[in-house]
């Protein structure tokens, strides 16, 4: 286990650890629902009002009273007495040991008791279904301990039931046929017992009258050795491979050796968890059994350290952790190894996005909502976790979890020529609030063993906080679709102060010393909505957050969106602050002034419009400075299900009717299709939806050469990251995909054309415009 030291806390960081712990309940605003990204995005935006708001006006602004659960006039800055009686009143409420959260308060009787049957109902689940993989574990041991018997029973029989003859001039002699097996080195003939180590001596063997006999047949006895020393070596491999899968190295605190252990999926997909049968169910506190401390209640073991510690840091918990790892790997020749350091600025960023795994997106698994009806409502995963309910929501999540991304997944991305990774995780990964049905907790640890994994190919990480409380941008991919509730809202400053206090634990914990060479990018929140929200309060919170993390130590690149309001408008901004990096995320596909170009004219946007607008980003006088570009695709259309919402069609045909989204708005609809050739021919998604097996070789040479000339462009800043590394169907949207069918180039650092080069006229080519 990783050692436990830390920094002495200042009074001012004890303070903020301890109101993390106040849970204060949340309610949404109403407001207008939208597509999932940037449906309001002019390809050049204009600049707003040059006239900014002073500081100090911010902040007597964000003092004004709001609406409040426990006043009608409370201040969004709580003072002390305040927070000592939150204090109180969370102390009389309680909270769950399992996860942290207060549970509900229920005021009628009846709902009470409803509430109190369903929870111990759930908890008899639990237990059942800890049992259950109790009685597996112990199965499985029974199992192999009648294996291992049955070797060594098979290797014994074999030399005592080998009959050998043995021809003389002067007799023949055969072996007693009434032997058995038993335990030991002792073999029972008949009525004699004798020691198995006699039975190779060369100056004695046994015979009939137990005599000695001189005149033994020196090449029988041979023959018979090398039989003997064979069966024995073969029964020694079979003995270490039933024994090797089952064997750990159990980690000790005290003197910090490792713990690993492998138990990866069976044939059918799902986890072995043989690293459980070196560990003793009772060597779990009873006081931990069934919590997130339990390995005997995780979905999967593998790579994980089973030996139990409660130990925390920044308030996180290391339970899985080894304590050794590795820095010296790389993830190609032409990057340096973990241990040296990346030249920002210089040496380009070739990244990849691991989007909806940890933070659900309808269209990358459109299967955990095409099990529902549209009536049912289930559109993210705030809706889809409450349909299920908390055991199945974590059974069915967790589960994929596990088998969406493994160690082959990180060896893949290696090999595609790849040298940093983007991880897309949630607030539930660290904690949930009153009301919020998520799986708490448990994506934690599989975020921590996929760094590790990463660690072990030498991949870079991008830490992406890609959902915040409230939602940042009320799009699906931030948990919770519909009104935004971050530093907007009734709750918004709430959130926004949630969100501080959750960098703040997770900028400590991953300031330890096993982080400081892979974890090299760190994000503050994905894509807030800033066309939505007042830039003045994102601003605040933003210099806020920066104190937060390079404050408790981290010196690595702080990420932020340029949240869609031009990037000229970032020129000034945050200036004189250090390590700061601007993000952009770059589609033409949401905006119909740009998803109407042609396919020749969408390189050449890609090559002018974009190369132009990252240097201007990347010039101080000009734009913000230090850029890179966190998201892009080769899609050329919306035409990917779920893509811009569960339900809801495209801007492509027309079918974008935004009346349908929870809560009703026509605000972003498309209703007329929007293709090329303005709908005559008529605008299709059949060819763009097809299996990439059915794309013409034109269509094939057309996505290669638009991805490439996107990875051009986008180097003119710091780099890029793609989105994303696979999808279940959108193949438009998979790099795993698009590897597969030769639509990207075999080694993401080599590239067989560039923005310097010509581009074919498609359409000439025979390239439809409306598939």
């Amino acid at each position: 286990m990783p050692p436990s030291s830390r920094n002495p806390e200042s009074p001012a960081r004890r303070e903020r650890r301890r109101r993390t712990h106040h849970r204060i309940d949340s309610a949404g605003e109403p407001a207008p629902r939208s597509s999932r990204r940037r449906d309001e995005q002019d390809p050049f935006p204009s600049s707003p009002s040059k006239s900014r708001r002073k500081h100090s006006e911010h902040r007597r602004r964000s003092s004004r009273p709001q609406e409040s659960k426990y006043s009608s006039s409370a201040s969004t800055a709580l003072s002390s007495g305040q927070l000592a009686q939150l204090d109180k009143l969370n102390d009389k409420r309680g909270y769950s040991e399992y996860d942290r959260i207060r549970q509900p308060q229920v005021d009628d009787e009846e709902t009470r008791a409803e509430y109190d049957n369903d929870r111990e109902r759930e908890q008899e689940e639990r237990e059942r279904e800890r049992e259950r993989r109790r009685q597996e574990h112990r199965e499985r041991k029974r199992r192999r301990r009648e294996e291992e018997k049955a070797a060594a029973a098979a290797a014994a029989g074999a030399i005592q039931a080998d009959e050998v003859e043995y021809d003389n001039t002067k007799y023949k002699r055969s072996r007693r046929s009434q032997g058995r097996v038993v335990s030991g080195q002792a073999l029972e003939r008949g009525s004699e017992y004798y020691s198995e180590k006699d039975t190779y001596r060369e100056d004695i063997r046994r015979r009939d009258g137990g005599s000695s006999e001189p005149s033994y047949d020196e090449e029988a006895r041979r023959r018979k050795r090398k039989r003997y020393i064979c069966i024995g070596v073969a029964a020694l491999v079979l003995i270490l491979i039933i024994a090797i899968p089952v064997g750990i190295t159990v980690s000790k605190k005290d003197d910090g050796s490792s713990s690993s252990g492998t138990a990866g999926p069976t044939s059918s997909g799902v986890p072995s968890n043989s690293n459980l049968d070196s560990i003793d169910p009772s060597s779990i506190p009873k006081s931990a059994q069934g919590t997130y401390l339990d390995p005997f209640d995780w979905y999967d073991t593998t790579d994980f350290n089973l030996t139990y510690t409660d130990e925390q840091v920044g308030g996180l918990y290391i339970m899985g952790l080894n304590s050794a790892w590795d820095d010296t790997t790389r993830a190609n020749d032409n990057v340096p190894p973990l241990n040296e350091k990346w030249e920002y600025g210089t040496m380009k960023i070739r990244g990849i996005n691991i989007g909806g795994w940890l933070s659900i997106e309808p269209f990358i698994t459109p299967s955990f909502f095409e099990q529902f009806d549209s009536s049912d409502g289930v559109v993210d995963e705030y809706t889809l976790t409450q349909k299920l309910g908390p055991t199945q929501a974590r059974s069915q999540i967790e589960q994929h979890y596990s088998s969406w991304v493994q160690e082959s997944t990180f060896k893949e991305m290696q090999e595609a020529g790849f040298d940093h990774i983007r991880i897309p995780f949630s607030y539930w990964a660290i904690k949930t609030y009153d009301g919020d049905p998520y799986v708490p907790m448990v994506s934690w640890r599989y975020l921590l063993r996929a760094i590790e994994w990463a660690r072990k190919y030498g991949l870079r990480i991008n830490l992406d906080l890609h959902g915040a409380p409230g939602s940042q941008n009320g799009w699906s991919h931030s948990g919770h679709q519909g009104a935004i509730g971050w530093l907007k809202g009734t709750d918004g400053a709430l959130n926004g102060q949630r969100t501080i206090e959750i960098h703040e634990q997770l900028s400590t914990f991953f300031t330890q010393e096993r982080y400081k060479n892979i974890i090299t990018m760190y994000g503050l929140v994905n894509e807030p909505r800033m066309t939505a929200l007042e830039t003045s309060t994102v601003m605040a919170w933003t210099q806020n957050a920066i104190d937060t993390v390079q404050g408790n130590g981290f010196d690595g690149l702080i990420i932020f969106g340029d949240g869609f309001m031009g990037l000229d408008n970032w020129q000034g901004l945050l200036s004189g602050v250090q390590n700061v990096v601007l993000d952009v995320h770059q589609y033409v596909i949401f905006n119909n002034d740009q998803l109407v170009l042609d396919h020749k004219d969408k390189i050449n946007f890609a090559c002018g419009g974009w190369t132009s607008q990252a240097k201007l980003s990347m010039n101080t006088n000009t734009g913000f400075g230090p850029t890179i570009f966190g998201e892009w695709s080769q899609a050329d259309t919306d035409c990917a299900e779920y893509l811009n919402n569960v339900g809801i069609g495209s801007r492509w045909e027309g079918t974008l009717n935004m009346i349908n989204t929870p809560g009703g708005s026509t605000s972003g609809s498309v209703l007329t299709p929007t293709c090329p050739t303005q709908n005559n021919p008529p605008c299709s998604c059949e060819g763009a939806n097809a299996n990439p097996s059915e794309y013409s070789d034109e269509y094939k040479q057309w996505l290669k050469m638009f991805a490439e000339a996107q990875m051009d462009s986008f180097e003119v800043g710091w780099g890029w990251f793609y989105w994303t590394w696979k999808t279940e169907s959108a193949a438009q949207w998979s790099y795993r995909d698009a590897l597969a069918n030769g639509m990207v180039p075999e080694k993401a650092y080599r590239r067989d054309w560039s923005c310097d080069q010509s581009i074919p006229d498609y359409g000439t080519m025979g390239l439809p415009e409306e598939y």
